[in-house]
C-alpha cells in the first residue's frame, strides 16, 4: 500500500494489515507443503586408530555396519557417527541440511525434482565442502535405500556422506 500519512498513528494500521496479509500468503504457500523428509548423517571411517574422531562420536548400528562393509570403496576396519539432520523436503523450494551443527563445513541443498511416490522421490542434490560445492546430481532416493557419498579424507580416515530418506 502506498499513501502518504500525515498522521503517525495512521501509518501503523497500513503496515500491520500489509504484515497479517503477507503472513497468511506464507502459510497458505502450497511449495511450501513437505512431501517427505530427508536425512543426511556423517560417519567416520578408519583403518586406523577410531579415537581421532573425537570423544563426542557414536557406534553405528550393526544395520548400518553391515551396508557399509559391504560396499568395497566404504569397507574400513573402525566406524562412527558424527552427526545428523533431518529437514523437511519441501513441494517446489530447496532446502539445506547441516549434519555437523554448529558447524557449516558439510552442507547438503536438495529439493525434489517430480511428484514423489509413497516411499520414493527424484531429487536434486548438492554436497558443499568447506563452501564449495564438490558434487551435483540428482538422485532417485527409495525408502531404506540410502545413497553413500564417499567424502574427503579427515583425522587419518575419511568421512562417508548418507543420504536417505527419513521414515514416515
Amino acid at each position: 500500500m502506498i499513501g502518504i500519512f500525515h498522521n503517525p498513528a495512521a501509518k501503523a494500521i497500513p503496515l500491520l494489515a500489509t504484515a497479517l496479509v503477507g503472513s497468511a500468503i506464507a502459510q497458505e504457500d502450497p511449495g511450501r507443503s513437505h512431501i517427505g523428509k530427508l536425512e543426511v548423517t556423517v560417519y567416520f571411517a578408519t583403518n586406523g586408530d577410531v579415537s581421532a574422531a573425537g570423544d563426542k562420536t557414536q557406534e553405528l548400528t550393526q544395520e548400518i555396519r553391515t551396508k557399509l562393509e559391504s560396499l568395497e570403496h566404504l569397507k574400513f576396519s573402525h566406524y562412527r557417527s558424527l552427526g545428523v539432520d533431518v529437514q523437511p523436503i519441501f513441494k517446489i523450494y530447496e532446502n539445506w541440511a547441516q549434519p555437523l551443527k554448529p558447524s557449516d563445513e558439510i552442507l547438503v541443498r536438495f529439493e525434489p525434482r517430480s511428484h514423489p511416490t509413497d516411499d520414493a522421490v527424484l531429487i536434486d542434490l548438492e554436497l558443499w565442502l568447506s563452501r564449495k560445492k564438490t558434487l551435483k546430481t540428482d538422485v532417485y532416493l527409495a525408502q531404506g535405500k540410502p545413497l553413500f557419498v564417499l567424502g574427503p579424507s579427515w583425522r587419518g580416515g575419511n568421512l562417508i556422506i548418507q543420504v536417505s530418506l527419513a521414515p514416515k
